[in-house]
């Protein structure tokens, strides 16, 4: 029986074993040896994934735009479409470490190259949708499966690129993250104006299938980890703990709802509940969905630690703005969105010249210097006020940009160095599941603070920015304590501890 099942093997009478390589596999493997040869070929993998990155995120700005032409043409109110917005968030923050695992398992490019197959067919069927619940259901499954994309293709990124190179891809990485959704706007925008939101969704299609061809040929084989289970109880647990606790900050804002009411109260305390399960419960299998022995890494712990913070105040202040934009000073809601930009497209600059930065000065200088710049963005914006020039604004806009931009490829970078490659996948996602939770719960906590004062003034968004720039300072004590896998700072260290010869010879 061959290694791969592609191969086919004929035998007869008297006659040698003969194996037959299907074209399109040799085709590939042609192409792959060629690249292989060249000192780019980590970069031509990088590209094609960031084309890939790229396709499944730049729709979610657009559609931001078209909700209430998408409802107005259902019959459905806003509060229901938001859904196309919020539902694949919210999954993706469940499902990713689950995806992850199954790259480490199946194989990092199987489980990427299917995604993106999903993508594709879901992408379809939402372009044709013929209710709102119909559009939810294609759109927020096909999201979920997209986001398998992640961990999965952070796997083999990482895999490539030798430790003192990861924080450098991850930040180009950043630069399509934060800024394919600004071009999503810039191009689908009039799209969806003069056009139709439908078409959001049918040119993701051919690109998603483009993507499937250009990865199937470039992207190197990934081994399948044979005698390897999957964990189903313990991603159930994990879903449940992570899933009822976003869903209960998700409801939280909605009217009838708030904190006190009982689904909302049921769901804070279910998730506690299902995650200590998770935990006794991985102590007692072999094959853990995620190995809890991670979660006694300083640089597994504290890295994760300052991506919720990070995200919980630049993401809280993501959506916070707006409404202190169009209520305290007045802006438009084209001038708004035009001003807005500058966050995410300071961001996608920021991100790879950081990722640089990081390789020569290591992973926690970025991370406490962009923690520090986020802390001062919003600082900036809780002493504004309805005198606050638009200078300032874009300034305060910018400045949480680049620390997000620098913090986010450096911790990545942290974690995936101090890991096993063989639990890359899991790892990615978890980091991006931590992620989302900060998102969730930065959002939620700032937008209550500033709704609990009762009014709509310069003070209540003070308070709300106040708990975002607490936030960032907890993100940059986290970063502080993270051992540097690479720079000057990490050299050191190592020159500093005894090799092992010497230390057992002591």
């Amino acid at each position: 029986m061959p290694d791969d099942p592609s191969d086919v093997i004929i035998e007869a009478p008297g006659v040698d074993e003969v194996t037959v390589v299907p074209w399109p596999l040799m085709m590939r493997h042609q192409v792959q040896r060629r690249l292989e040869k060249s000192d780019r070929y980590p970069w031509v993998v990088l590209s094609a994934a960031l084309f890939g990155l790229f396709t499944v995120g730049f729709s979610i700005t657009v559609l931001s735009i078209a909700i209430r032409d998408i409802a107005q043409e259902f019959g459905a109110t806003t509060n229901v479409m938001i859904w196309i917005i919020t539902g694949p968030i919210l999954l993706g923050a469940i499902v990713t470490p689950a995806a992850g695992k199954l790259a480490d398992i199946l194989g990092a490019r199987r489980v990427y190259l299917a995604s993106m197959l999903f993508v594709a067919l879901f992408a379809g069927l939402a372009a044709v949708s013929w209710s709102a619940g119909s559009l939810i259901f294609f759109r927020v499954i096909g999201a979920a499966i997209g986001a398998a994309t992640g961990p999965s293709s952070i796997a083999i990124i990482n895999r490539l690129f030798p430790k003192e190179r990861r924080a450098q891809a991850l930040g180009y990485w950043a630069l399509v993250g934060a800024g394919g959704p600004v071009v999503g706007v810039v191009v689908g925008g009039p799209i969806v104006e003069h056009i139709s939101w439908r078409w959001v969704f049918a040119a993701q299609v051919p690109l998603s299938l483009a993507t499937v061809a250009i990865c199937a040929a470039i992207f190197p084989d990934t081994p399948r980890r044979r005698g390897l289970r999957f964990d189903f109880v313990g991603a159930i647990l994990l879903a449940l703990g992570t899933g009822s606790f976003v869903l209960a900050l998700n409801r939280v804002p909605e009217q009838g709802w708030g904190w006190t009411h009982p689904l909302v109260l049921g769901g804070l305390l279910l998730s506690p509940i299902a995650l200590t399960g998770f935990y006794l419960y991985e102590r007692r299998i072999d094959n853990q969905l995620l190995p809890i022995r991670y979660l006694k890494e300083r640089n597994v712990v504290m890295p994760m630690t300052n991506l919720f913070f990070v995200n919980f105040a630049y993401m809280g202040g993501f959506f916070l703005t707006p409404l202190f934009l169009q209520g305290v000073l007045g802006y438009s809601e084209s001038k708004t969105g035009f001003m807005s930009i500058a966050r995410p497209l300071t961001f996608a600059i920021v991100g790879p010249i950081a990722g640089w930065v990081a390789t020569r000065v290591g992973e926690r200088v970025n991370a406490v210097a962009g923690g520090c710049v986020i802390a001062l963005s919003m600082v900036i914006f809780a002493m504004s006020g309805a005198q606050t020039t638009e200078l300032v604004i874009i300034f305060a806009l910018m400045l949480s940009g680049a620390g997000n931009g620098a913090t986010a490829p450096a911790m990545s970078s942290a974690i995936a160095n101090s890991v096993d490659t063989g639990d890359l996948g899991v790892v990615g996602g978890a980091e991006q599941m931590v992620s989302q939770l900060g998102i969730a719960v930065g959002t939620q906590v700032m937008i209550t603070v500033q709704q609990a004062a009762g009014t709509n003034d310069a003070a209540s968004y003070s308070h709300a920015y106040l708990v975002g720039a607490f936030a960032a300072v907890i993100g940059i004590v986290a970063a502080a304590l993270v051992h540097p896998t690479v720079g000057r700072a990490a050299m050191a260290r190592r020159n500093r501890q005894p090799a092992p010869a010497m230390a057992d010879a002591a």
